[in-house]
C-alpha cells in the first residue's frame, strides 16, 4: 500500500509481492545515520569545494531510517540464491561452496588488520603468505613465477597479453595477432584487443577440440601467442595439445592458458608441462575463493622463466632471511593500487595447505566423476554436443526439444529456477546449438545431482503437455519471467525510473 509519505513494506519474501525500492520507501527527514557531535564548527560546501566541482542541483537521494533500510536489503538476500543455498551449476563459471575454515582464516585480525601501506619490516608475516602463494601457484601450474596484483580473472587475461607484448617488444620483434579457438570465452577477445592485438578465430573440428590443420594454416612470423584453456570451454581436453604447442612455438609465438578450467586438472597433469609459457588462474574456479558480485576477485599470472623479469611489481621476495617488495628488472608495472586483493588471495592459500598435493588431485577428480555422472543420467533427455568423457563440465542441447515442441533451451533453464535450481549457462559455447552447459564441481553430492536430474526430467515431461506454459516460466518466483534483451537495452533500475 502507497502513502503520501512513503511505501510500507513487510516481509514479501516470496511469491508475487514486489519490493518497494528505496525511493518508495523514502520519507523526508529520515536519516540512517547518527554523528556524535565533535564541537568542529560546521562550513558549507561552497567553502570546502570549489564551485566549479559543486552540482547545479541538489542529487535527489532516498531518505529511510535505518530500520527500513536495514530490512530493506535483508528482504533483498532473503531473495538471492546463493552457492550457500544450493546447486550452481553454472558451466565454466565455476560457482563452488566457498569452506568456512578459509573465512575464518581470512577473518584473523593479524591479516585483516594490517594496512596494505604498511613497511615491509613490519608486515613479515603478510609477505611470507604471499610468497608462499606464490610457490605453491609455480609448482601447481609448472611455471617459474608469478603476480598476485590482477584483481579478476579478465585482469589476468590482460595481463598475461601485457607480458606477452614485453616479451616480444625486448627482442625487437614485431607481433600482430593472437589466436582464439571459436569456442573461447568471450572475454579472450576483449583483452587480446585491449592488448593491442588483432583476433584470429581457429575453428573447432567436428570432436569438439581445436582443429590442428586450421590452427597450423593461421600461424606466421606475426602471430604473438594463442589463448585457450584445457580442458576447453566444451568441457573437454585437447589431445593434441603437445602438437599445438610446437606449432606456436616454431613461428615463435607463446601459449597463454586460460585458467577457467584449472579445477578439472589441479594436481593431475600442470600447464606448463603441456608446453604453456602464461597461466592465469581464477582463484574461485580452483582454490573455492568468494567469486561473483563484482568481486572481489583474484587472478594471478604464473610465467615460464624467461618471461619472469617482465612481472608487474613489486612482489613479496625473500632477500637474505627476510621477505622484501622486490620489483623485477623489465617489470611492465603494477597492475594493482596495493598488491592484489589480498584476503581472497589468503583463502586461496588456506585452501590448498588445508586439502595438500593428494586433495587437489581429488578435487580435480570427483569434479570430473560428477560432469560425467550427470551427461551420462541426462543424455536421454537432452544429448550431449559431444557424447564422449569430458572433464569437469559437459555441454547438452536442448534442440531436440526446440524442434519438437519449440521449447529453447533458455525455457528450460528458466523452469529450473522454479524447481529450486539456479540454471545453467545457456547459449555458451556459441559452437553448440541451444546449449546447456552444466559444472557440478567435486562439491555436490550425488544425491544433489540425483535431485537435478529428476527436476530436469519433469521439465522436459512439461515440454512435452505444456509447451506454452514452459515458454511462460518461472512464475512461482519473486520475479517472473522477463525480457533480458530489453532489460539490457533500457535499463530502469527504479520502479519510477528516476
Amino acid at each position: 500500500m502507497t502513502f503520501a509519505g512513503g511505501r510500507a513494506a513487510s516481509a514479501p519474501l516470496m511469491g508475487r509481492e514486489s519490493e518497494p525500492t528505496l525511493f518508495e520507501l523514502s520519507v523526508p527527514g529520515r536519516r540512517a545515520f547518527q554523528l556524535r557531535t565533535t564541537g568542529v564548527p560546521e562550513r558549507s560546501l561552497h567553502e570546502l569545494i570549489p564551485v566549479e566541482h559543486l552540482n547545479d542541483e541538489v542529487v535527489d537521494v532516498a531518505e529511510v531510517s535505518e530500520r527500513d533500510l536495514v530490512a530493506h536489503f535483508t528482504r533483498l538476500s532473503h531473495r538471492q540464491f546463493s552457492v550457500d543455498l544450493g546447486m550452481y551449476p553454472l558451466g565454466s563459471c565455476t560457482m563452488k561452496y566457498n569452506p568456512k575454515f578459509c573465512d575464518a582464516v581470512a577473518a584473523d585480525p593479524g591479516l585483516n588488520g594490517v594496512h596494505p601501506g604498511t613497511p615491509a619490516t613490519l608486515c613479515q608475516g603478510w609477505l611470507a603468505l604471499l610468497a608462499t602463494l606464490e610457490e605453491r601457484l609455480c609448482a601447481i601450474t609448472g611455471m617459474s613465477a608469478a603476480t598476485l596484483q590482477p584483481a579478476a580473472g579478465a585482469a589476468g587475461e590482460l595481463t598475461g597479453l601485457l607480458l606477452m607484448r614485453a616479451y616480444h617488444e625486448s627482442r625487437g620483434d614485431v607481433r600482430t595477432r593472437v589466436l582464439i579457438p571459436d569456442s573461447a570465452h568471450g572475454t579472450n577477445p576483449a583483452s587480446v584487443t585491449l592488448g593491442g592485438y588483432e583476433v584470429t578465430t581457429i575453428p573447432s573440428n567436428d570432436r569438439g577440440l581445436v582443429d590442428l590443420a586450421a590452427l597450423k594454416s593461421a600461424l606466421g612470423p606475426d602471430v604473438a601467442g594463442i589463448m585457450l584453456t584445457n580442458p576447453n570451454t566444451v568441457g573437454l581436453f585437447e589431445e593434441e595439445i603437445t602438437e599445438i604447442a610446437t606449432a606456436v612455438h616454431d613461428v615463435g609465438g607463446l601459449l597463454y592458458y586460460d585458467g577457467a578450467n584449472l579445477n578439472a586438472i589441479v594436481g593431475v597433469v600442470r600447464p606448463g608441462d603441456m608446453g604453456f609459457d602464461i597461466v592465469h588462474m581464477n582463484l574461485h574456479k580452483t582454490f573455492a575463493t568468494p567469486h561473483g558480485g563484482g568481486g572481489p576477485g583474484a587472478g594471478p599470472v604464473a610465467v615460464a622463466a624467461r618471461l619472469a623479469p617482465f612481472l608487474p611489481g613489486p612482489k613479496a621476495t625473500r632477500v637474505d632471511g627476510r621477505y622484501d617488495w622486490v620489483t623485477p628488472e623489465h617489470s611492465i608495472g603494477r597492475v594493482h593500487g596495493w598488491h592484489g586483493n589480498a584476503m581472497v588471495l589468503a583463502r586461496a592459500l588456506a585452501y590448498i595447505e588445508v586439502h595438500g598435493g593428494d586433495g587437489l588431485t581429488r578435487v580435480a577428480q570427483h569434479a570430473v566423476l560428477n560432469a560425467n555422472w550427470l551427461r551420462h543420467r541426462l543424455r536421454d533427455l537432452l544429448p550431449a554436443a559431444y557424447d564422449r568423457v569430458n572433464m569437469h563440465e559437459c555441454t547438452l542441447s536442448a534442440s531436440n526439444l526446440k524442434a519438437a515442441y519449440g521449447v529453447k533451451g533458455l525455457d528450460v533453464a528458466k523452469a529450473l529456477l522454479e524447481e529450486g535450481f539456479h540454471a545453467p549457462t545457456v547459449y555458451f559455447p556459441l559452437i553448440v546449438d541451444e546449449a546447456l552447459m552444466f559444472e557440478p564441481t567435486e562439491t555436490e553430492s550425488l544425491q544433489t545431482l540425483e535431485a537435478l536430474a529428476q527436476a530436469l526430467e519433469r521439465i522436459v515431461e512439461r515440454a512435452h503437455v505444456d509447451p506454452e506454459g514452459l515458454r511462460q516460466a518461472p512464475k512461482t518466483t519473486p520475479v517472473s519471467r522477463v525480457d533480458e534483451a530489453l532489460a539490457a537495452r533500457r535499463l530502469r533500475p527504479t520502479a519510477d525510473a528516476r
